[in-house]
């Protein structure tokens, strides 16, 4: 049997030991290593969206990966991903650090330096445990059983600055993923001024700072803490105490966001506007990071300073972020288009129209739920959920996308230029 080993190895002169060694074992067939933590999870995903057969049985993960420290890296690696054998490299193999492993999901312990004995047994060790698991899920597909695969998704929602519309969007998304079918969760991680509870209407006394000092998050202990809402979501709100928001930092928020992802299908995240290591963690972790922006050019710069910054702590790529226009109209002179190019994200088909006396009696009332079905600014937003997968199953829009933003004409003079010679200094 060939067993697949993709080593996560930031330091260039371990990964040349790791290779040398690896490419030594009988059998195996290793990969070039990844330099840090989001390569190596969106390299399992990228190769889970094809087929489980398709994912390495063995990652090696040294200890000192970054950004992600290393525990948590195998915690997410194997909550995402249970059919890969994750072993932990480090100079520390005392019984402490291997307790703290095993907790977080690895399959093993290789101390340094590399042994070629020990680094074989390690690795055959861990080969066997996932082909085994492998087999298990197989027959369980065969049986009829459906896979859930990697857990559910992570859709994140950030503003590019205060005002932009950030809450708004990820409630509708939530109530438009519910109403699809999906067992939908909806987390409150703007931690010091969230509103989620304001825009439904919504008091309990739990929070997300409750879940902060909790190491392992079960079933119940996230039942008391969730709100079980009428629109059928799962509301996590934020604390209504701002400064217990600091409670929460980014190894709570793995946590926290992993336990969820393991009992909802979809996991709707308002990060609001500011970047803290709790959010950045959600975004970093997410399936689909959506940033909001207005077209204007305070936020269209302060997007691409959000942008700038998640690259900077290696948290987001921006081609890989979704970039959401709220309160467009054909009037107006920066078009999705050239958001686009500045930004350099991926520019979502539709966007959503300036209409805000449709919103303004359900957002006074705090129930936005209630707002009407012939709501062209909730129509476009149900159609984004559509666009961006957040749906149970394919649905027809409820309303005509919106052109292109490639399609859609722009304006040379004003309020563009005064962009374009921000973009250039």
């Amino acid at each position: 049997m060939t067993t697949r080993i993709l080593p996560a190895v930031g330091d260039p002169d371990a990964a040349r030991i790791f290779s040398t060694l690896l490419s030594q074992l009988p059998s195996a067939e290793p990969s070039p290593p990844v330099p840090d933590s989001t390569t190596l999870l969106d390299t399992l995903a990228r190769l889970a969206v094809d087929s489980l057969d398709e994912l390495p049985e063995v990652v090696l993960v040294h200890e000192r990966i970054g950004p992600v420290p290393a525990l948590e890296l195998i915690r997410e690696v194997a909550l995402r991903f249970p059919a890969v054998g994750v072993v932990l490299v480090s100079s520390d193999a005392g019984p402490a650090l291997f307790s703290a492993a095993m907790d977080s999901g690895a399959r093993g312990l290789v101390g340094l330096p590399l042994s070629y004995d020990e680094l074989a047994a390690r690795v055959q060790a861990a080969a066997q445990w996932s082909v085994g698991v492998r087999r298990h899920l197989g027959r369980g597909a065969a049986d009829g059983d459906a896979l859930t695969g990697p857990g559910g998704r992570v859709v994140t929602v950030t503003g590019a600055k205060g005002g932009v519309g950030t809450t708004f969007t990820a409630v509708q998304f939530a109530l438009a993923a519910a109403a699809s079918g999906r067992r939908t969760a909806l987390v409150d991680m703007d931690l010091q001024a969230g509103d989620v509870g304001s825009y439904l209407d919504v008091q309990f006394r739990r929070s997300i700072a409750d879940l902060a000092g909790i190491q392992d998050i079960s079933s119940r202990v996230l039942q008391d803490a969730v709100y079980e809402d009428r629109t059928g979501l799962a509301l996590l709100l934020a604390p209504a105490d701002g400064e217990r928001g600091e409670e929460v930092d980014d190894r709570a928020a793995r946590h926290i966001v992993g336990a969820l992802r393991s009992r909802y299908e979809l996991v709707v995240v308002d990060c609001g506007t500011q970047v803290t290591g709790a959010n950045a963690a959600a975004v970093e972790m997410a399936d689909v990071a959506v940033l909001v922006t207005t077209p204007d050019v305070i936020a269209v710069r302060a997007a691409k300073r959000m942008v700038r910054l998640w690259e900077r702590l290696q948290v987001r790529k921006a081609e890989d972020t979704a970039m959401v226009v709220n309160r467009w109209s054909k009037h107006t002179e920066i078009q999705p288009a050239l958001i686009e190019k500045i930004t350099k994200t991926r520019a979502t088909r539709t966007p959503v129209p300036a209409a805000f006396k449709e919103l303004q009696a359900v957002v006074d009332a705090g129930r936005v739920q209630d707002l009407d079905n012939r709501s062209t600014v909730k129509q476009a937003l149900w159609t984004l959920a559509g666009e961006l997968g957040l749906l149970a199953a394919p649905d027809t829009p409820a309303a005509t996308p919106a052109p292109p933003g490639g399609a859609l004409t722009l304006r040379a003079a004003g309020t563009v230029s005064r962009l374009r010679r921000g973009r250039e200094g």
